[in-house]
């Protein structure tokens, strides 16, 4: 069984940082891109940030551009996603996912092949 484990959500004061982890089990997914998704409470789940499988190419949704950035280290077999400058409107359970080979405008619509349970991050004003 494959499962993408998330770590590093929690509770941090506006302007906060967070660090969050995806740190797949079961295979290596050196070959996969890695993506971010969230869903706020009522609202649908939404693109957040993405990278290739080299890490040699990023992609981030528009309205955390500059604040956040996605990592990932193939030895390790882990991505991250680096939050600064958090504001209340960040507050979601934020998943990861894999996708094998490229990452494509699908992707980014939440064509997927694999999901994480999903981590809470709560940002208060």
């Amino acid at each position: 069984q494959v499962l993408l484990v998330e770590s590093g959500g929690g509770l941090v004061q506006a302007g906060g940082s967070l660090r969050l982890s995806c740190a797949p089990s079961g295979r290596t997914f050196s070959r996969y891109a890695m993506g971010w998704f969230r869903q706020a409470s009522g609202k649908e789940r939404e693109f957040v940030a993405a990278i290739s499988w080299t890490g040699g190419s990023t992609y981030y949704a528009d309205s955390v551009k500059g604040r956040f950035t996605i990592s990932r280290d193939n030895a390790k077999n882990t991505v991250y996603l680096q939050m600064n400058s958090l504001k209340p409107e960040d507050t979601a359970v934020y998943y990861c996912a894999a996708n094998l080979g490229v990452w494509t405008t699908a992707q980014a619509m939440g064509v997927i092949d694999y999901w994480g349970q999903g981590t809470q991050v709560t940002v208060s004003s």
